[in-house]
């Protein structure tokens, strides 16, 4: 199960990938178009499901997905990547084990995003010095903690 968010800036592309993903994925809100349901809340609460492990992964959509992916790193365990093309999808997984993924509902279609979500979901992390560099996040973590 993917958990998946928006603020009402990303409403109507998360609506979209609802359609596209059916039960795969399992809404957190905005649950309409108005502004009210705030980006933070939402964040908040993908991320801590990915945490929780009650979700495997995450996705987070707003107007540029910046927001997005400040408020879910703030989430021990979590590692959120604002992914803006195919590339930066990839990376996301390869290279820094991203288990949560932000989009901007302003820059990308819903058929990029799901391009980009299956490439992010279908690549595998490469380990070996990126393991290093996110075990060096990973003791920051803990000894904040």
């Amino acid at each position: 199960m993917i958990a998946i968010g928006s603020d009402h800036g990303g409403f109507y592309l998360k609506k979209e990938l609802l359609t596209h993903y059916g039960d795969e994925f399992k809404d957190y809100g905005a649950y309409n178009d108005v502004r009210g349901l705030d980006e933070p809340i939402v964040a908040l609460a993908v991320a801590e499901a990915v945490a929780r492990g009650e979700c495997e992964a995450g996705i987070l959509i707003c107007r540029s997905g910046i927001g997005m992916s400040i408020t879910a790193n703030k989430v021990n365990g979590v590692k959120c990547a604002l992914c803006y093309n195919n590339d930066t999808a990839k990376s996301a997984k390869e290279h820094n084990n991203a288990n949560v993924i932000a989009l901007g509902a302003d820059y990308i279609d819903l058929e990029k995003a799901i391009e980009m979500i299956e490439i992010w979901k279908n690549s595998q992390f490469l380990g070996d010095i990126y393991a290093e560099r996110l075990g060096i996040v990973e003791k920051y973590e803990l000894e904040r903690k």
